[in-house]
């Protein structure tokens, strides 16, 4: 069981902070980096991994994977590839996602898993786990559209493992 290090809490207020998030995640991104995401239908996963995507130099239009499961975008920039993968049809765990060769793409990638809790945190105990919920008890200001107030996400980003003891999480949040 791999320790928790760095955990970092923000609020995003818009679809464009959640992909800024993204951005700015992605340089404390390293090959054989594992990052699940967890949150509801339309909370903003691939958003933030489109972010993650821009960051890193990739190439490919980073879109939802869940009907091919995964999707490879090579770096443009010499960094590390991303592979991105959509567990959310998978019943099983680890054994169902090993048809897709994460743990062989895991050394020389970022590999970001939507819906992958509980299904493949054994591939790497040093391992981010962003989690993105609605703002509960956010009314917004007086008079905002209420499309505005559905956009907000409380975003929390946990290192586990030695490798984010001292990341740099905390600073996601005063960026």
């Amino acid at each position: 069981m791999s320790t928790t290090g760095a955990i970092a809490h923000l609020t995003v207020k818009s679809p464009d902070q959640m992909q800024e998030l993204g951005r700015r995640l992605a340089p404390l991104l390293r090959p054989g980096d594992l990052v699940l995401l967890t949150g509801e239908l339309g909370a903003g996963k691939t958003t933030l991994t489109r972010g993650l995507g821009e960051g890193l130099g990739v190439r490919g239009a980073v879109t939802s994977p869940t009907f091919v499961i995964a999707r490879v975008h090579p770096s443009l920039t010499g960094g590390p590839a991303l592979v991105h993968a959509d567990a959310y049809r998978l019943g099983g765990g680890l054994d169902e996602m090993e048809d897709l060769d994460l743990d062989v793409s895991l050394p020389e990638s970022v590999v970001v898993v939507e819906w992958g809790e509980g299904k493949v945190e054994e591939l790497s105990e040093n391992r981010l786990h962003v989690v993105i919920g609605r703002a509960v008890g956010n009314d917004g200001p007086a008079g905002a559209p209420e499309e505005d107030v559905d956009d907000v996400r409380e975003v929390t980003v946990t290192g586990f493992g030695a490798r984010w003891a001292d990341a740099g999480l905390p600073a996601l949040e005063t960026c």
